[in-house]
């Protein structure tokens, strides 16, 4: 009986964490910043190019960025969104970052990013992930995915 009370008080526990427990994928996050291509041939080049499709600019500076392939997070460091900032982090997995949308200041509706990883990151048929955090607030403000 003992053992049939403590067994039922630790699934009870358990289900009471589970709220608590974080998630990875929220379907109500937007896709405010989308992939529009991502060219890996014919030397799996691994080239993607993100577009903010929003209605509003974003400080480019509070943007962060996690790629992920086929479910599984990419050791890349995408620690910033602006351009000139990001020339100075370490940049693991990313070869060169630019285009329009990290130049400025703001990256602005129907601007471009253009992010060139390391080769052979990405091959045909990989589902990609881009998620871009907010620096302030900590949390995901846009999350697309691609099959490249």
């Amino acid at each position: 009986m003992l053992m049939l009370a403590v067994t039922f008080l630790l699934a009870l526990l358990v289900l009471l964490l589970i709220p608590a427990m974080p998630y990875q994928y929220d379907p109500s996050v937007p896709a405010i910043f989308k992939i529009i291509n991502i060219r890996h041939e014919p030397n799996f080049d691994s080239y993607m190019v993100v577009m903010n499709t929003g209605t509003s600019g974003y400080l480019n500076r509070n943007l962060y960025a996690m790629t992920y392939r086929n479910g599984k997070l990419l050791p890349s460091s995408i620690s910033t969104m602006n351009g000139y900032a990001f020339i100075s982090t370490h940049h693991y997995g990313v070869q060169t970052f630019g285009g329009p949308g990290s130049q400025k200041r703001v990256w602005d509706p129907n601007e471009m990013v253009a992010i060139d990883f390391k080769d052979r990151t990405f091959h045909p048929g990989d589902v990609v992930t881009f998620e871009v955090y907010d620096t302030v607030t900590q949390q995901v403000i846009s999350r697309d995915t691609y099959t490249a």
